[in-house]
């Protein structure tokens, strides 16, 4: 998994009986201790040595350096949740249709880092979450799954983004572990596409 913050979804996906190897992130931060008292390995690919968070980041040379160490530990499928850095085209190359990812809108609203804020300003009565197959373009791909949740009047970001987690925390975990298993059976992630689960 590929995380950058807390790491509630990997700890619900290991709740659940996902079998994940690896959480790598492109951080010092709360998932790695996770990963540790979890006995689930460990690695820190920090953005620090690519050039930080600013216009100098390296976003090529970081992926390479990430997607190598990921081919280096014969990963197989790469899931997403939270991750803070939008990777490029080496790692899809290297897992051509095997990057999930979640994020917390009904895609294809509401893409990119601020989605909870944009949902909440523009009106809207309802968002969700959304668990698709990701592409080099942001927030874009099939989608696998989708799950609503409305917004109520006294609603601000962080109550929002609060209950929307919650959701993403059951239906993420139940996506991989579906892709998991179509994967042992011979079927490529990309054949689930268009079958949306929406409640």
């Amino acid at each position: 998994m590929l995380v950058s913050g807390s790491g509630t979804i990997f700890e619900a996906m290991v709740e659940v009986g996902v079998p994940v190897t690896l959480v790598a992130t492109d951080r010092p931060c709360r998932a790695i201790d996770l990963a540790a008292r979890l006995g689930v390995e460990s690695l820190v690919v920090d953005r620090r040595d690519f050039g930080g968070f600013n216009e100098d980041f390296d976003r090529v040379g970081y992926t390479v350096a990430l997607t190598h160490e990921l081919v280096a530990r014969g990963i197989d499928l790469v899931a997403m949740a939270g991750f803070g850095t939008i990777l490029a085209a080496a790692l899809h190359e290297a897992f051509p249709g095997r990057v999930l990812n979640t994020h917390p809108s009904l895609l294809p609203a509401f893409k990119g880092w601020h989605a909870v804020r944009q949902a909440l300003s523009s009106g809207v009565t309802e968002t969700g979450c959304t668990v698709h197959l990701a592409t080099e373009a942001l927030d874009d791909g099939p989608i696998l799954a989708q799950r609503r949740v409305p917004i109520y009047p006294e609603d601000d970001e962080a109550s929002l983004h609060e209950r929307i987690k919650v959701v993403e925390r059951t239906l993420y975990p139940t996506v991989v572990g579906r892709v998991m298993a179509s994967l042992g059976e011979g079927i490529e992630p990309s054949s689930m596409a268009g079958t949306v689960e929406e409640k």
